[in-house]
């Protein structure tokens, strides 16, 4: 009786010591960070701005220091998961400072977990390469450029959701 007891009591305790384990799947994309970011002078950035395939672009213009360009950033964010199955592809380009990109641009684009291509543009005369994106841009940011081989419209403005998939549809119709 008494070896049955003790038995018993060794055999609880074992299940009472085991922990269970917990095995968290990371995936890749998760725990992928970026080190670095492509930067271009605007003559390379153009061929960017210009591609006359069977996609519709939307290309952002933005800053880690501009407030209405970081409050938009989940609306391209969410049109590039949703749309890039139906030929959309999102080109954030940064205007930030060439020496704050270790320091500012990579760890914002790692925190946010930007999933869009991010590219630098660092570019000097700001008025040639502005004004050849769109003659009407002041160079205030947010700016954004829907384009497709029929189309292209530019936006010096910032966005809600709803309103750029408004803008995005009317390319994609």
């Amino acid at each position: 009786m008494i070896k049955k007891a003790l038995f018993i009591v060794l055999i609880s305790l074992g299940f009472i010591s085991c922990k269970k384990e917990v095995v968290k799947e990371i995936s890749k994309e998760e725990t992928l960070q970026i080190t670095s970011v492509k930067t271009y002078t605007y003559s390379e950035l153009k061929p960017l701005l210009e591609k006359k395939d069977g996609k519709t672009y939307i290309v952002n213009f933005w800053a880690t220091w501009c407030a209405p360009c970081v409050k938009e950033l989940p609306y391209f964010e969410k049109i590039n998961q949703e749309y890039s199955d139906k030929n959309v592809e999102v080109l954030l380009v940064s205007l930030d400072f060439p020496k704050q990109v270790e320091k500012k641009l990579i760890p914002f684009i790692n925190k946010r977990k930007l999933k869009s291509e991010v590219v630098l543009l660092d570019t000097e005369n700001n008025d040639i390469w502005m004004k050849a994106i769109d003659k009407s841009w002041t160079g205030a940011i947010p700016a954004t450029i829907i384009y497709n081989k029929n189309d292209r419209k530019f936006y010096e403005r910032s966005f809600d959701y709803k309103t750029l998939e408004s803008e995005l549809q009317s390319f994609l119709n």
